[in-house]
């Protein structure tokens, strides 16, 4: 899982006048306050907005999946957590398409979607970033989750905004994962590091890539400090 370390790596690889004013600006959003994990995992996430979506390329990268392997109940926090750690790092607008809205308040904000800019129904978490439901939860027709209407959908994210993080299904469990790969810029899949299971990352992994998915990497969550929280404040 080559892709994986060098996502993980790259996380820590700032260089110290960027670590300063990254940790500058967090101090001002109330995120740092010395060394603990959750601090640590907001500096690897930084790391990783960097190194997907900042990198000098050709092609930005503006609309990225976020899928977990097998199902995972902390998706959305991850990804919500990725579009905090970019709202940081840009002036652009960011939309997070989020799963996790309740049933009642997406079908609530759909009936206002027709039509409407996406920024007037969405929810405004700072100044550049929108949480937006995932509205196919509230369609029954028949394009409701196809390629006709993730085309669409990511037309009008596209349109509204300059980066969007998008929440995917289970790529293990979903085919909707692989076409959302095929449609967005590109999917990084999420590991579970006390449950996925190597053989079967790779397997989906190769599954995404027959299905011409463009996987950016892999990343770990639920990771565990394997030393006394003391000693790596001395870090």
């Amino acid at each position: 899982m080559s892709a994986n370390a060098e996502i993980l790596q790259g996380a820590g690889l700032m260089g110290s006048a960027a670590r300063e004013i990254s940790v500058a600006r967090a101090e001002s959003h109330g995120i740092v306050g010395g060394w603990s994990p959750e601090n640590f995992a907001h500096e690897q996430i930084r790391g990783l907005v960097r190194r997907v979506f900042l990198a000098t390329e050709a092609r930005p990268l503006r609309q990225v999946v976020f899928s977990p392997v097998e199902s995972h109940s902390g998706m959305g926090a991850i990804c919500d957590q990725v579009g905090r750690a970019l709202a940081l790092e840009t002036h652009s607008d960011i939309a997070v398409l989020s799963r996790d809205v309740p049933a009642s308040e997406a079908a609530l904000l759909y009936a206002h979607h027709d039509g409407a800019a996406i920024k007037s129904w969405a929810t405004r978490l700072t100044i550049n970033l929108w949480r937006v439901p995932e509205l196919s939860l509230c369609q029954t027709g028949e394009e409701a989750g196809t390629g006709c209407y993730w085309r669409a959908r990511l037309a009008e994210l596209r349109n509204q905004f300059e980066y969007t993080v998008i929440h995917g299904l289970a790529a293990g469990r979903s085919s909707e994962a692989a076409l959302l790969g095929q449609l967005a810029d590109g999917i990084i899949l999420v590991l579970d590091a006390h449950s996925t299971r190597r053989a079967t990352a790779r397997k989906i992994k190769e599954t995404l890539q027959g299905a011409s998915s463009k996987i950016l990497g892999t990343v770990l969550s639920e990771r565990t400090f394997p030393v006394p929280e003391s000693i790596y404040r001395r870090l």
